[in-house]
């Protein structure tokens, strides 16, 4: 097959390449359809998703990033700073600042960690938990549009997708790192 003939996609992981070509055709979905492609939609609407709840929790005064830790923290509350950086991957400078300012607004503490003083631990103070409690809601509401036309079985069937390709992702993220492991859901 020739280029003007063929798709050619080549895949790098954990240092194996593949090659796949297959035949292209004028006016083919390839060509019809590349506002659809898989990479391009997802980031799409992750994009979309992030700057509409912008939108939705701007009168609350949160940036992007501010609630992006407080959320974190809803889930995995008293984490070490330098864990909490790490898995937002921010650099500890970054999340400093943001801890900073999220503690000078009442949202968060820092406390010392009660077996070694030295390592600082994040927790919501109940100010921050109402904080959740409010992106929650508004969450839920934006949620509700986003998905209006989804009935219940369609809203489970599409969880249930994007789960398994985030487990999809994690392997190969954890095998191009050398790892190889078993990827968690809640990553």
């Amino acid at each position: 097959m020739d280029n003007e003939t063929a798709i050619r996609t080549t895949s790098t992981v954990a240092g194996t390449t593949r090659e796949k070509t297959r035949p292209y055709a004028e006016g083919s979905r390839d060509e019809e359809n590349w506002d659809q492609r898989l990479g391009f939609l997802m980031h799409d609407v992750s994009r979309l998703r992030r700057l509409v709840f912008d939108s939705f929790v701007e009168p609350l005064g949160v940036t992007r990033s501010q609630w992006w830790v407080i959320a974190h923290l809803s889930r995995h509350d008293g984490m070490m700073q330098s864990d909490l950086a790490n898995v937002l991957e921010l650099g500890k400078a970054a999340l400093g600042g943001l801890v900073d300012r999220l503690e000078a607004s009442g949202f968060i503490e820092r406390r010392a960690d009660g077996s070694d003083r030295r390592v600082k631990r994040v927790y919501l103070t109940p100010s921050g938990n109402g904080l959740v409690n409010q992106m929650r809601a508004m969450s839920h509401e934006m949620n509700e549009r986003i998905l209006a036309d989804l009935d219940h079985s369609r809203r489970q069937q599409l969880a249930e997708l994007l789960q398994q390709v985030k487990r999809n992702l994690l392997v190969l993220k954890r095998e191009s790192e050398g790892t190889g492991s078993a990827a968690s859901a809640d990553e």
